[in-house]
């Protein structure tokens, strides 16, 4: 038995098994590349879901986290830390926003813009008491917490988790008509992914984003955009929203690689008039802006726009969706995406993605298996053309 089978066979003894991972255990990483416990070298394509777009332990972010591990970690929000407003000031500037709340998770911090969402819709809009409604698309993927697998379209998300709570109807993605008719009086906001990673990076028309920020402007509605996965750089734009003009949000959800793959980080961006909505006590985390996480959050942001990193992903990817759609493989249905967040969906008569996500593991390749028949490419934005040259060849074997 390898020490991988071993470590997997205790880590099923022990573990609640929520997860099906690929049988790879990893030991260490370093940018675009990981090994095994074996010694066996990938190239990972997954990426922590984005999470680190940065690449694994870039220099200037694990830099930061031992320096700032060796001054101060841990305050809570009872006290100021000298950490949090220059990072909450550069994300400020990154994303063209006013004003930022630190939280940890992605769920987090979409659970945080619905109770603005709410407020909101109390206090400025004038919706009565507990009558909100928010409108969501279907097939989205916005987290796991009960709040949020409630308006979830996958039953596989929400069996045996009700009740729910209300107060959210599903739209088509993409489907303006659809959106339109699903506005109330009552309504207090569009959330929605610009580019639907999970659901097997699935693309809105063009055009969509900046014309149902028109109609959300046109019914006093508020436009939150998730871009946990999409930002960053990760589609070829610092956010995925830029590629579609005029579609600018209200409130801007963020997270994965603003961690800069060491720390989770999230926060939720909007105006000034908006996030002083929340007073003292009205939300918090006991982890939330800690400084710990804003020295890692400052260095994952300065990585970004130094390396200039979003054009490095418009680049690279381009070269990478002309390639896989040369491969005319009869395996596959479609491919499609943006920069480096690539989908090659497989046909059904020819299997499930996650055959071809194990058959990829044994030539070297870390990729990840979505919605059945998807196999979703997101490679570190700090890869070379020749990695990514590897990564088709490799490819190009599997799905003959």
């Amino acid at each position: 038995m390898s020490q991988s089978d071993t470590i997997i066979a205790q880590t099923a003894g022990v573990s609640a098994p929520n997860y099906s991972p690929l049988p790879v255990v990893a030991e260490r990483a370093e940018g675009v590349w990981l090994w095994d416990i074996d010694g066996r070298k990938y190239l990972d394509c997954i990426s922590a879901y984005s999470s680190l777009n940065q690449g694994h332990r870039h220099p200037r972010i694990v830099a930061a986290l031992v320096a700032q591990a060796a001054r101060l970690t841990l305050t809570s929000r009872a006290v100021h830390n000298d950490q949090m407003g220059p990072f909450l000031a550069d994300l400020c500037r990154v994303t063209h926003m006013q004003m930022a709340l630190p939280m940890n998770t992605g769920a987090e911090a979409v659970e945080t813009a619905i109770k603005l969402a709410r407020r909101w819709g109390y206090r400025v809009k004038g919706v009565p008491h507990d009558r909100a409604e928010i409108v969501a698309c279907r097939n989205n993927f916005h987290g796991r917490t009960t709040t949020l697998i409630g308006f979830s379209s996958e039953s596989q998300y929400r069996d045996d988790f009700g009740p729910y709570a209300p107060g959210f109807s599903l739209v088509d993605f993409g489907d303006l008509e659809a959106l339109r008719a699903a506005l109330t009086p009552n309504t207090v906001a569009f959330l929605i992914e610009p580019i639907q990673a999970e659901a097997g990076i699935i693309m809105p028309p063009a055009g969509y984003l900046a014309a149902a920020r028109a109609l959300c402007r046109e019914h006093g509605v508020l436009f939150i955009l998730d871009e946990i996965q999409t930002g960053f750089g990760r589609t070829g734009a610092m956010f995925a929203h830029e590629h579609d003009p005029g579609a600018e949000p209200d409130v801007l959800v963020v997270g994965k690689a603003l961690g800069g793959g060491v720390y989770p980080i999230s926060a939720v961006l909007a105006s000034r008039a908006l996030l002083t909505l929340f007073q003292p006590g009205d939300h918090g985390s006991t982890f939330g802006g800690n400084p710990l996480a804003a020295a890692v959050g400052r260095a994952a942001l300065a990585v970004l726009v130094d390396e200039n990193l979003a054009a490095r992903a418009a680049e690279l990817g381009e070269h990478l969706l002309a390639a896989a759609r040369d491969l005319g493989s009869v395996c596959i249905a479609d491919i499609r995406g943006r920069g480096l967040l690539i989908g090659i969906e497989i046909r059904q008569s020819h299997g499930s993605a996650r055959q071809y996500c194990e058959e990829l593991a044994r030539r070297g390749v870390l990729a990840k298996d979505t919605h059945e028949q998807v196999i979703r490419l997101a490679p570190p934005l700090v890869a070379t053309r020749a990695e990514l040259d590897w990564l088709v060849a490799q490819l190009r074997a599997v799905l003959r």
